[in-house]
């Protein structure tokens, strides 16, 4: 860890990164975009332009999709999966040998405290390691048709596979959805979001570097417009994972549509933690703190929503707001406890919610103004913020912020927190706290989302399918079910006799 804190201590003297990849990853090298036009990326703690990246195109995307298509059907999709699982475990090691470079790249590009960004990419680790060992384990099914037929199943991989991988969790998301797509023996195209590109060129550079065949992991940056709608329309494309906001997934959606293209969509979240008056009052403090401002709130299975009992609420959000206010804040790379949000556009967004809850009059317990680093006077950070006893209709009730703001609900009773929990367009993940067994998974079982937490909040890790209900999305990452969003089932039937 001294070696990443001193690369980290270098790289916020310089305000700046050397070696960082400027090109998109096409066919097993960089390339330089067909424009030749660039970007520039922001330290969201300096609000600084710290490095460039290539503008994408269509045909950029074009480049790319044929590069993947040419992979798949000469190369990956006969790899031997033993062998596509040898490659998969190689680049999980060689991710945690690079583990300081990429933590310190994705927390100045995300703006998240490093000992975050160290989580994620030992998370990406994880997951390539996970789904390494579920390569050759893919197996289907036989069907009892009788002595004189014979029918059974076998996965296979759907094909091509776009990736469109959002800011807020660049390596992770990247990694849960691209380890699952090769294992399957699908070839990949990336396009990480334009704030936050490097960690995904770098973790397709990493793969190349582990024995991965040219052409089998592309990424291309840019802009949505540019690069991201091209590669959801593209008709080489056979699958589309995207992870965002619901307008944007909705788009995706229509663009789908017209090839018929497979989509597993990961939209956004207004996650409810209920607190019940039977609590372990620590574990639960804990708890609500981590699941609003880890990586400053900017989850989408952030648990933005406390919903709790009437008769510790008061004291409950006095200490949580004590707590908020004793958060260090600062720079990602010096390790505060609470880094700044990824853009100037989206703290505008976070402060807009905030001050429209003021002016219609509802209790700010804490924070509710824009700051900058206490030590530079720099950056875009929003102060750590509850908004108590705010009602179902509100505004910062309903809809996601996607920000450092905690609202509080109060229920009455067990039941009356399952209604407000329930009472949401979105169903993504929930959170329980409560000494009682029985009331614990009664509530998991009412509650309409595709995750529950029950008294450790983001409890689990990769082994665990993951995604949303309702406006949430649908299809699940993570786990074996990951896997499957990557195959497609094909059933075959004999006579024999």
């Amino acid at each position: 860890m001294q070696d990443i804190d001193k690369l980290a201590a270098s790289v916020l003297a310089e305000g700046r990164m050397e070696g960082l990849p400027d090109g998109h990853f096409i066919g097993g090298k960089y390339v330089r975009g067909s424009a030749n036009a660039f970007l520039e990326s922001f330290d969201p703690g300096t609000a600084a332009a710290f490095a460039s990246f290539s503008a994408g195109t269509a045909d950029d995307v074009d480049q790319a999709v044929n590069s993947a298509r040419d992979a798949f059907f000469t190369v990956w999709r006969d790899t031997a999966p033993a062998e596509r699982g040898r490659i998969l475990q190689r680049a999980s090691a060689l991710i945690l040998e690079n583990l300081a470079r990429l933590a310190v790249v994705e927390s100045l590009d995300s703006g998240k405290p490093l000992q975050e960004a160290i989580g994620d990419v030992r998370g990406a680790a994880r997951a390539f390691e996970y789904y390494a060992g579920a390569c050759d384990k893919l197996q289907g099914d036989s069907f009892p048709l009788g002595s004189r037929h014979f029918g059974y199943s076998i996965h296979e991989p759907v094909g091509v596979t776009a990736h469109i991988i959002p800011w807020n969790y660049p390596i992770s998301t990247a990694a849960r959805g691209i380890a699952p797509a090769l294992a399957a023996g699908c070839t990949v195209v990336a396009k990480p979001a334009e704030t936050t590109p490097f960690t995904a060129l770098m973790l397709a550079e990493i793969l190349s570097q582990a024995g991965l065949p040219d052409g089998v992991c592309n990424v291309v940056t840019g802009r949505g417009a540019e690069a991201g709608a091209p590669l959801t329309r593209h008709p080489g494309v056979d699958h589309i994972t995207f992870t965002g906001s619901v307008a944007t997934g909705q788009r995706v959606m229509q663009a789908a549509s017209v090839e018929v293209t497979r989509v597993l969509l990961e939209l956004g979240g207004k996650s409810p933690v209920i607190v019940l008056d039977d609590c372990d009052r620590e574990s639960a403090l804990q708890g609500v703190m981590g699941a609003i401002f880890e990586n400053a709130g900017q989850i989408c299975s952030a648990g933005s929503r406390l919903v709790i009992e009437r008769g510790i609420h008061g004291d409950f959000v006095a200490e949580l707001a004590k707590r908020a206010e004793s958060l260090k804040i600062g720079h990602g790379l010096r390790r505060p406890d609470f880094g700044p949000v990824n853009s100037a556009l989206q703290l505008e967004r976070i402060s807009g919610f905030v001050e429209r809850t003021r002016e219609a009059g509802r209790q700010i317990a804490t924070g509710g103004e824009v700051c900058t680093d206490p030590e530079t006077g720099k950056g875009w950070f929003y102060q750590p913020t509850i908004i108590d006893a705010a009602q179902p209709d509100d505004e910062v009730v309903r809809e996601e912020i996607f920000g450092p703001v905690l609202t509080v609900q109060v229920a009455e009773d067990a039941d009356h927190a399952l209604e407000l929990a329930n009472d949401c367009q979105y169903g993504l993940v929930a959170g329980i706290y409560t000494g009682s067994f029985d009331r614990a998974h009664r509530l998991a079982r009412a509650i309409d989302a595709g995750q529950v937490f029950i008294n450790e909040y983001f409890a689990g890790g990769i082994e665990v399918p993951f995604g949303g209900n309702r406006r949430s999305g649908f299809g699940r990452e993570k786990g074996l079910e990951g896997l499957k969003s990557y195959c497609k089932t094909k059933s075959i039937a004999a006579r024999i006799g």
